[in-house]
């Protein structure tokens, strides 16, 4: 699924995502450690990629198809 970063903590590495749906979505600091990503911009589009349970495990980079 894709969002848009609502949020963004630089320090915690954290945030919230805004989900194409209007769901907030938000992510913890593994999320983005898995993601190799150096930083996020808010507004950014990104790729997320959750488990079973709903809950973000990386946040990527959207391709090109």
């Amino acid at each position: 699924m894709q969002g848009t970063v609502a949020t963004y903590d630089a320090q915690s590495r954290s945030g919230l995502l805004l989900l194409d749906d209007g769901t907030e979505l938000p992510f913890p600091a593994r999320a983005f450690d898995a993601s190799g990503l150096r930083l996020l911009r808010l507004g950014q589009r990104v790729r997320v990629d959750v488990d079973a349970q709903g809950e973000v495990v990386r946040v990527t980079l959207p391709t090109m198809a």
